[in-house]
């Protein structure tokens, strides 16, 4: 197949000036402006393992009807058809819950490693996938420490999938599908300062019922989802070793440190699957 040079060299120079500089074609939100991100918080103290959660959230976003259950000890993943999902843990104060779904990072590690800026962090909070941007490399699911992407490999047509905190309902002004429907109320919707401050008071008014301790307040640089659990977060299955700087900041100065070629590789593959489809398209259209 012959390669249009110009679509090629056009996208390669775009995308190269991208990495190269610094500079995005279109800037995400700075986490440090004056925005306020929206976010959820969670208290598995109020949880009772429903499920209705996933139910919602399924019908809202026109996945399959969730059929597992929850079982003390099997320990279920989101992936291509559950975005948010529900366990069971044993715990030192009986059997808890825990929803898992994308945490919406303030700084998130999956927008940074996008070339192409497909997975990409609102200025309202939740972090979002544009399909008509994705080039497929996947880089997102690599670097999200929380494993949370997943990607459609049985799909004609595949797609990166993954909890968008309901941002079209969002949009029409309506609240997460999870949060409107749970029935026990473990779920509030808000601005994160907010949300922030009625979980310190739930803690500093019932010191006894929950553990000192907020999730996602400051674990990764901030996530847009918070928890609040009756006992150590390592025993419900969080990983409680990882940094408070966002994982974003590891890779300050990489592009002053490292030879040109490592950072332009990507954007000649991405400059030569754009001139290869552009060229591809008009092939069709003389047909």
């Amino acid at each position: 197949m012959t390669v249009n040079r110009r679509n090629f060299f056009k996208v390669l120079g775009a995308t190269g000036a991208v990495l190269a500089l610094g500079k995005d074609l279109k800037a995400a939100p700075d986490p440090k402006s004056n925005v306020e991100f929206s976010g959820i918080l969670y208290d598995s103290t109020r949880c009772v393992g429903c499920q209705t959660c996933e139910s919602a959230c399924a019908e809202a976003n026109g996945l399959p009807e969730p059929t597992a259950t929850v079982e003390a000890g099997v320990i279920r993943k989101t992936d291509e058809s559950h975005r948010t999902i529900i366990n069971s843990y044993s715990t030192s104060k009986g059997e808890a819950f825990v929803k898992k779904q994308c945490m919406h990072c303030n700084e998130p590690a999956c927008t940074a490693a996008c070339l192409t800026q497909a997975m990409y962090k609102t200025k309202e909070g939740p972090v979002i996938w544009r399909g008509e941007k994705c080039m497929g490399c996947r880089y997102c699911m690599v670097s999200c420490p929380f494993d949370i992407p997943k990607f459609e490999y049985h799909s004609a047509n595949p797609k990166i999938e993954k909890c968008n905190m309901c941002f079209a309902r969002l949009a029409e002004g309506k609240i997460p599908a999870c949060v409107e429907n749970c029935p026990a109320e473990a779920l509030v919707y808000g601005k994160r300062r907010d949300l922030i401050k009625e979980a310190r008071k739930r803690i500093n008014d019932n010191p006894e019922q929950y553990t000192d301790h907020i999730y996602g307040e400051h674990e990764a640089g901030g996530t847009g989802f918070l928890y609040l659990s009756a006992v150590p977060f390592n025993e419900l299955g969080f990983n409680t070793s990882l940094q408070n700087e966002s994982y974003p900041s590891l890779s300050k100065g990489f592009l002053y440190s490292v030879p040109t070629v490592f950072v332009l590789w990507p954007a000649m593959l991405l400059g030569l699957r754009e001139a290869t489809k552009n060229n591809q398209n008009n092939t069709e259209k003389h047909e």
